[in-house]
This record gives structure tokens, sequence and C-alpha cells, in this order.
């Protein structure tokens, strides 16, 4: 009995744990010449303490966009208890600058337009980079976790780079920017729950792809008690690797017991 109390005691108390929070990405620009989606903000920490009950929440990846000129959508930010990651810039239209994010879309083509400025919750160290330069060739590609999008070459602005985390059990890449374009075929759109940025349109009228949703990790040793209670508007999985106990969140907001 005294073993059953202590474990319901324990699993109300603070305790350190690993996570991961990325947001969604944006989504590219609509109609040609488009520049890429920003992805979603990457934020992690590896001995956050958490304590009682907090919010989890999973951004969306920002929607579609679709007609020349219009500029891509925002991802939405994730939550954590204290840590929240910024929602992806939109990639910019034609003759449109990139939108501001945890990082920045591409800029669309013609006359130089920038790239939206990423890390826009001002956190250190950063959570994302700067969306590329558009130019005559076609859109910027969106900034990544690690990296600025590139300007467009033959007909691609390639999105910047992410960043690999294991904190699931095995390596994955978060946070990829997205594809700019020119007037040629569209790309892909951002990976489920990876915060990678939406390619743009790349045709004249055409719709861009979607920006991916983004994922809330806590990992923690598997001597503590699993939790207490998840709200039912999330949606998760919880496993075990390298005797740490794994909880992945994957859509959805609500509140997390200890």
């Amino acid at each position: 009995m005294l073993g059953i109390m202590a474990s319901q005691i324990s699993g109300h108390l603070s305790r350190s744990v690993n996570c991961l929070v990325v947001a969604g990405g944006g989504s590219g620009a609509g109609g040609h010449y488009s520049g890429g989606g920003g992805a979603g903000g990457y934020r992690t920490n590896a001995s956050l303490s958490l304590s009682g009950s907090f919010t989890v929440t999973v951004g969306a990846g920002g929607a579609t966009a679709t007609g020349n000129g219009t500029n891509g959508n925002k991802g939405s930010n994730s939550v954590l208890s204290t840590i929240t990651s910024t929602g992806g810039g939109g990639g910019g239209g034609f003759v449109k600058n990139g939108l501001t994010g945890g990082s920045g879309g591409g800029g669309g083509s013609n006359l130089g337009q920038t790239g939206g400025a990423g890390n826009q919750g001002g956190f250190s160290p950063s959570e994302g980079s700067n969306g590329g330069i558009g130019n005559n060739a076609g859109g910027g590609g969106g900034g990544g976790a690690t990296a600025v999008g590139s300007a467009n070459v033959s007909d691609v602005g390639l999105g910047g780079t992410g960043t690999a985390n294991s904190i699931s059990g095995a390596s994955v890449t978060y946070a990829v920017g997205g594809t700019g374009r020119s007037d040629v075929g569209g790309g892909s759109a951002g990976g489920a729950n990876t915060g990678t940025g939406g390619s743009g349109a790349g045709t004249s009228g055409g719709t861009s792809t979607a920006g991916g949703s983004g994922v809330v990790f806590i990992s923690y040793s598997t001597s503590y008690p699993d939790l207490t209670s998840i709200g039912g508007g999330l949606t998760y999985t919880k496993t075990t690797s390298g005797g740490n106990t794994i909880y992945k969140f994957t859509a959805g907001t609500g509140t997390v017991t200890l």
C-alpha cells in the first residue's frame, strides 16, 4: 500500500523532462514564381521542469494558397507549458515578400523580393532561419531550422535545412523549409508532424501545397510514473526507448497532468 501511495504522490511532483516542440510549417505561395513556406519554429529543452497541470498544443500547418500573387498561409504555434514555438511564415507570391514566422517564407519572384524573417519569437537559441530571396528565375526557398532558404536556381529555390533529433528513439529530421518554384509544376506538401514548409504552386493560377503539422514530444525516465491524465482534445502515442517513456503529441490541444 505504501508503494502505491508513493507512486501516486510522486506522479504529481515536478519532474525534469527532455522535450521537443515544433510548430506547423507555413504553406507555399499560390500561382507562378512563388516562394516556399517557412518551417515551423524548432525548440528543445533537455531539462524542462514540469509540475501539476500544463497545456500542450500541436500547431497545424498553413493551408494551401491559390492564384497568382497570393501569399502562403502561416502555420500555427505549438506549445508545451512555458515553451512556445512559432508557426512558419507563408511563402511570398509573385512580386511579394515572404512572411515572418518561426522560419520565414521565401520571397516571390521578379524584383528581388525578400524572404520573411525567422525566429519571430526572438528566442535564444534561434527557433528558425530567414526565407530565401526571390529573383527573376523564381521564388526563394523557405527558411529551415538551421539554414536560410536558397534563391531560385534552375526553377527551384531550395528550402533551408532542418534539424535531426532522436527524442523518439530514432533520428528524424524536423523543420525543413519549403521549395520555391518558377513557372513550372509544384512540389510536395510538408510532411505531417515534421513542421516542414509547403512548396510554392509554380504554375499560373495554381495552388500551393500545405505546410506540415507540428509535433510535441515529452521524454523522461521510466522510473517516473505515467502521466496522470491527458485531455481528450489531444492525439498522442506512448512508447518506451532507451530507458525513457516517450509521449508524442500529434494533433489538438488540451491539458496534461503529471
